[in-house]
Parts: C-alpha cells; structure tokens; sequence
C-alpha cells in the first residue's frame, strides 16, 4: 500500500516540474471579494480573476525557466493550507530567482536582469 502512496505523491511532483498545474482560483477570488469595501463584489471578483489571469499567462511564458525544485515548491506552498493562486506562485517563483542571482557573485555586486 505504502509503495503506490510514494509512486502517486512522485507522480504528482513529476506533473508539477513538467507543466504549470491548473489552479482553483476562483474560491480564493470570492473570498478576497467579500473582504474587500471599495468595490462592488462582482468587480472586485472580475479583478481578481482577471489578476490570476495575467499572472497563469506569465507563468506559461517563463514556467520552464525556473528550476524544477523552486517550482515545486512554490506551488506546494500555494495549495497548502489556503486558496492557491497563481499570483502567488508567480511571487515565490521570481523571489526564489532572485534570491539566488543575489548569492551568486557578480561584476557589480547587483542583480542582474
């Protein structure tokens, strides 16, 4: 029993560092919506909806650019305990990126783009 448990959970993994995965986020927009007072609810849901949208696109883009550990596990850190959002992976991602550009010695001692 334990062995296909292993076998699902690296199939799982193995699906995530080959393509973006398709994220839930329409629970997470509802819930944003309802907290927001600026807005009416269905154009703060549009917003954000729209906002998930943009950043999945970018995420399609540039997915491969990112090594498969980070992108493993900026969306392990999205789908656990919360809404996931592919704003949020697109964050961690590019925060990752950089954070390692930082570590990595440079001609002039700043990020590079």
């Amino acid at each position: 029993m334990f062995p296909s448990v292993s076998l699902l959970a690296l199939g799982g993994a193995l699906l995530v560092a080959d393509g973006l995965p398709a994220l839930n986020v329409e629970p997470g927009c509802r819930a944003a919506a309802k907290m927001g007072d600026s807005l009416s609810l269905d154009t703060s849901l549009r917003q954000c909806l729209a906002d998930e949208k943009t950043a999945r696109d970018e995420l399609e883009k540039e997915w491969t650019q990112f090594s498969a550990a980070l992108r493993e596990r900026c969306v392990a850190t999205t789908e656990t305990g919360g809404n996931p959002s592919y704003v949020e992976v697109l964050v961690c991602l590019q925060m990752g990126r950089d954070a390692a550009r930082m570590d990595k010695p440079s001609d002039r001692g700043r990020l590079r783009d």
